[in-house]
């Protein structure tokens, strides 16, 4: 994309600030923003409400993001719900779907059409083992894979989990 895709913009709004506006309205508090490249740049888009740390080693993968983020959640936090900047069809109601009733032993992932894709709920009982395997850009992939404690939540009534990683892909979704 030429740039990091926390500062793409989608008709006129970077996707940073489209994923927290989904999170906000879809009930998600307090929110973490994992910040890579250019972390000085994407942090003068956020807004002051949000707490925004970095993830130094960020050319590792998600893996490494997915590790602050849920280490820089509050003590009072049962659940996080992940969600990638890059996903412009995920919806608040799809993120509301995922996380109602969430309590520390949740783990839940978005399913479209019956196959996993994000955003990914993880309960506060999850979260040392998703940290010990989240690595280079397979983030909580191999924690979920066949766990029995794993929720799919369809949502391809509400959202779609198509990504943008070209300048053709984000065409499509603009208006």
């Amino acid at each position: 994309m030429g740039r990091p895709k926390a500062l793409v913009e989608l008709n006129g709004e970077p996707l940073v600030r489209r994923a927290l506006r989904v999170l906000d309205d879809g009930g998600c508090a307090p929110r973490v923003v994992v910040v890579g490249a250019a972390a000085d740049t994407v942090r003068t888009v956020l807004p002051a409400d949000v707490t925004v740390v970095e993830a130094v080693d960020w050319v590792e993968g998600m893996g490494a993001s997915l590790r602050v983020g849920l280490a820089a959640l509050p003590p009072d936090v049962d659940a996080a719900l992940v969600h990638l900047v890059d996903l412009p069809g995920v919806t608040a109601a799809a993120v509301a779907r995922l996380a109602h009733g969430a309590d520390p032993t949740s783990l839940r992932r978005a399913a479209y059409h019956g196959r996993p894709a994000h955003p990914v709920l993880l309960g506060r009982d999850h979260w040392a083992a998703v940290m010990a395997v989240a690595t280079g850009d397979a983030g909580a992939r191999d924690y979920l894979k066949g766990n029995p404690a794993l929720e799919l939540v369809e949502c391809a009534d509400v959202a779609t989990p198509d990504d943008v990683d070209t300048p053709d892909a984000l065409a499509r979704w603009s208006t």
